[in-house]
């Protein structure tokens, strides 16, 4: 094999030139360690890559320590911006997590705000022209008049039906004595119901007037000069106010339709001794006390079917348990 040629030695300048090269950077390194002599060289760490810089260690020229480096004076207004952006982070973190809480007080508001306004829309509706009212309804009259009513409660026309005068319409009711109760009812938008309870009459009684209808309880109903027909005439000592008047109310009250239509008259002296008279042939009907009044009335029409008023004279249904047939 052949050997390369070996390469020609350099000038004898370029040698000098090169050793007064490596004589001044000698030199250098010398000057910089007689300048600093606590100076260290730069650290470079194994996975540095090229092109990063060096780190310095403290102390080095290039990296400013913090005991070197000059302070910056802080003044009051730093302070007051400090504080202020503190407090407006502060702020943002409660609103953040109050976020929740304040959506459901917001709902509850809205609710509520709306609720008033409904109260108070219903409210001025009610009291004002537009629930007026125009007319009205009377129910339950049946001897009443329910056009005379009507014509009593005219006044209350146009006045809206939460500020209906009751003592107004109680007032004129008065007039009626057949009205024993009534009750009002308001129909909106404009209907006024009056519903009225009749008084019902039990008999006649005899007067100076002529015979006066009464109810159970002695209220005068009407008079006229002859008897009203299908009404019996009751004889009653001690007048309307006594015990014995008051259980001829009930036994009359008790009866049923059928039987009560086919009584004439009525005699009590004392509240246990009622006695009714069957219109047409007299036979009379042994009532005693007004107890047990509704046992009493269905012993009776049983036994009136299976012998009818014609054929007997009397019947005593004062014990209910052993009737006697006369």
């Amino acid at each position: 094999m052949r050997r390369p040629t070996p390469l020609p030695p350099p000038p004898a300048g370029a040698r000098a030139d090169d050793g007064a090269r490596r004589a001044a950077r000698g030199a250098d390194a010398a000057a910089d360690t007689t300048a600093d002599p606590d100076a260290v060289a730069p650290v470079i760490p194994l996975t540095a890559r090229p092109g990063d810089a060096p780190e310095l260690l403290p102390g080095m020229d290039g990296a400013a320590s913090d005991s070197d480096a000059p302070a910056e004076a802080v003044g009051l207004r730093d302070v007051w911006r400090a504080s202020r952006a503190r407090r407006k982070a502060l702020r943002s973190e409660i609103r953040r997590f109050t976020a929740r809480q304040r959506r459901r007080r917001l709902t509850w508001l809205g609710v509520a705000a709306a609720l008033v306004l409904l109260v108070l829309g219903t409210l001025g509706a009610a009291y004002s022209p537009l629930f007026a009212v125009e007319r009205f309804r009377v129910v339950g009259a049946e001897q009443l008049d329910a056009a005379a009513v009507e014509a009593a409660l005219a006044g209350q026309l146009g006045t809206p039906l939460p500020l209906v005068d009751e003592s107004e319409v109680k007032a004129a009711l008065v007039a009626f004595p057949l009205v024993e109760s009534y009750r009002l009812e308001a129909r909106p938008p404009h209907e006024l119901v009056v519903r009225i309870v009749e008084r019902t009459p039990i008999g006649l009684i005899e007067t100076r007037a002529g015979y006066t209808l009464v109810d159970a309880a002695g209220v005068a109903l009407s008079t006229t000069e002859t008897p009203a027909p299908g009404r019996p005439i009751l004889d009653v000592q001690g007048g309307v106010r006594s015990g014995a008047f008051e259980s001829v109310g009930q036994v009359i009250r008790s009866l049923p339709d059928d039987i009560r239509s086919l009584v004439t008259g009525v005699t009590a002296s004392t509240p246990d001794d009622v006695t009714l008279i069957l219109g047409g042939t007299d036979t009379q009907v042994v009532w005693g006390s007004a107890e047990d009044s509704a046992m009493k009335a269905l012993v009776l029409q049983t036994m009136m079917k299976q012998r009818p008023p014609a054929s007997v004279s009397a019947y005593d249904v004062s014990s209910p348990g052993s009737i006697v047939v006369r």
